[in-house]
This record gives structure tokens, C-alpha cells and sequence, in this order.
């Protein structure tokens, strides 16, 4: 069984690391994961003048987030925290009533040039998940911050570092067993 996994990419750049390491993923693990990136780059900002009535843009992105088995948030750093085209994407994702997020399963995985990967991103984004008109049901214990990635990934967009490939093998292993796990509990 494949799970079927929506990737939020946190970046609205071309050039995107986090989009390299989601594509990445999708290609190595394509045998137990099926990883569709989710781009955020066409959402227009939140307000409650248009929550009721959004783009087809914002119901197209609710729509194929809600339409997967768990999702991974791919979280880039800007200033200290998640950018705030990420920010609108998950404020959407709170709104509307249909609790798209609430209790599906989820991890975060995040790539920066600097040397502290995206730490600082995925405290906030933690923290802005726990809300309970969100509340996805994360991974624990398994942060994958990538710090210095423009030295770890080649000119395709594929990880070069072995050290990294090998922590990022486990904690695909530990979300999939953790998903299963869920899948399990909710099912009981």
C-alpha cells in the first residue's frame, strides 16, 4: 500500500530548495510513499471578507490537501520563521469549517543554505499547527533540519550528502510506521 502524501511547499521561489528535496523524496521513495507537491504560489491572502466565498484557487489547494493520506510540510526559513506565503497557505486551511488538516497525519521536513537548517521555521510551525482548527497529528522526536544544502544537493536536486540520505531514510521509515500506527488506531 502506497500513502498518499500532499506536500505543502512553504517557498513561492522557482529556485526552491525545499521543492528540490520534496521532488527528491518523491523519486526515492516512490515505493511507499506517493509524494505530490502542493504549491501555495497562486493563493491569495486570507480575510474573512472572501472566507466564505474563496478563489478557485484556494478551494482547487483545500481540495488536494484534503484529498491525501497525510501531508508534509516542506518549511524554508525566512527571518526566523516560516514565510508568509505559507503562513496565508495554512490560515486557509484552518478556515471554511471543513477542518482540512484536523487529525491527518503529518511530518515536516525543511532546507536552508544556512547552517541551522529551518530550526527556528518549524518551532513556529508547530506552534501555529497545534491549533485546534488544524491540529494535524505530527511525527515526533524526527526533525529534519537541512543546513547547508546547496553543499548537500547536486545540479538535478538529489541529496549528495550520504549522512543526510541515511537520516532522512529513517525518518521516512519512522513516519511510515507512525502513520501506520494512527491508521490502526483510528480504524480500532
Amino acid at each position: 500500500m502506497t500513502i498518499k502524501v500532499k506536500a505543502i511547499i512553504g517557498s513561492t521561489s522557482s529556485t526552491s530548495y525545499n521543492l528540490k528535496l520534496v521532488n527528491y523524496m518523491a523519486k526515492r521513495y516512490q515505493d511507499e510513499l506517493e509524494i505530490v507537491p502542493v504549491l501555495i504560489n497562486d493563493l491569495e491572502m486570507f480575510s474573512i471578507d472572501i472566507e466564505s466565498d474563496p478563489s478557485p484557487a484556494v478551494r482547487a489547494f483545500k481540495e488536494d490537501v484534503k484529498d491525501s493520506d497525510a501531508v508534509l510540510f516542506a518549511a524554508p526559513e525566512y527571518n526566523y520563521s516560516i514565510p508568509g506565503a505559507m503562513k496565508n497557505a495554512i490560515d486557509w486551511l484552518s478556515r471554511g469549517g471543513d477542518f482540512t488538516l484536523q487529525g491527518k497525519t503529518g511530518f515536516i521536513v525543511g532546507a536552508s543554505m544556512g547552517v541551522l537548517g529551518t530550526v527556528r521555521a518549524q518551532i513556529h510551525l508547530r506552534e501555529i499547527l497545534s491549533n485546534p482548527a488544524l491540529a494535524p497529528t505530527l511525527l515526533p522526536g524526527n526533525d529534519v533540519f537541512i543546513g547547508a544544502v546547496h553543499t548537500k544537493m547536486n545540479e538535478e536536486g538529489d541529496l549528495t550528502d550520504e549522512a543526510t540520505i541515511q537520516f532522512l531514510d529513517t525518518v521516512v521509515q519512522n513516519f511510515i510506521a507512525f502513520y501506520k500506527k494512527q491508521k490502526a488506531v483510528s480504524l480500532a
